[in-house]
Order: structure tokens, then sequence, then C-alpha cells
């Protein structure tokens, strides 16, 4: 899983992180864009700080799953300090259902990859020259 925020370098960053796990042969399940826009915890007001939209344009840029928003919401963090996640502390707010959609969509990836075959390993690198004495020149 990939997590991005709709900034340029972030995007830039979950890009380069794809194409290294294609390397690997490492499936990535999706990507989830943090910080999609801010929500303010006293009127529910949306506003769009960093951009939007950019980690779903990336996923299917990249033919990868687009998992979910995670909005920018002061009850998230304190949830984390305080050990109260959202999805208890707050499971019907905008935020409490994003977690959880989220979560839904990547066990229903995790469910579909267990299902495919495995995917040949990349080829192996060439082996190193073997180390021997260096021919010593006067």
């Amino acid at each position: 899983m990939v997590v991005t925020t709709p900034q340029a370098v972030s995007l830039s960053d979950s890009r380069r992180a794809v194409g290294m796990y294609r390397k690997l042969n490492v499936p990535t399940l999706g990507i989830v864009e943090n910080m999609s826009y801010y929500s303010c915890s006293g009127c529910g007001q949306e506003s769009d700080l960093f951009g939007r939209g950019g980690g779903e344009r990336v996923a299917e840029e990249l033919g990868v799953p687009f998992l979910g928003q995670i909005p920018l919401y002061a009850p998230i963090r304190v949830g984390g300090d305080t050990g109260a996640p959202i999805v208890t502390a707050e499971p019907e707010s905008p935020a409490g259902r994003a977690f959880l959609h989220i979560a839904e969509r990547a066990a229903a990836q995790v469910s579909i990859q267990s299902f495919q075959p495995p995917r040949p390993a990349a080829p192996a690198p060439p082996p190193a020259m073997a180390a021997g004495p260096s021919p010593v020149r006067g």
C-alpha cells in the first residue's frame, strides 16, 4: 500500500515507489490519498489545502487500485495520540468512514492478490567478479 498526499512531490515519490515495487515483484495493494482535504471538526466544511484527487489520478495512471481518501481532520491526530482510533471514537464521521472504506478495499485487494498465480522472480543480477589479489605494478 502506498500512501501519498495530493501534492506534486508526494505524487512523484509514489510513482517511484510503485515502480520500485514492480521491479522487486512486490505487489501494490493500492494507493491511499492522505490529507486529501481539510475537514473542519466544528462546522464540517471541507477545504482543499494541498490540492485534491492526485492520488486517484496516479493510481489510474499506474493501473493500481485507488483505495480512498483520508481528510486532514484534527480528531484523527488526537485519537492517535490518546489511543482512541477515529474508527472507534467517531465511526460515523467522514474520517471514520474513510478509514473503514479503505480497510475494506485493502482487504478485498489482499483476497484478489492471494488468488493470482505467483509472478516469476526478477532475473538475478550478473555475478560479481571474483575478488582476488590485485596485481601490483611498480
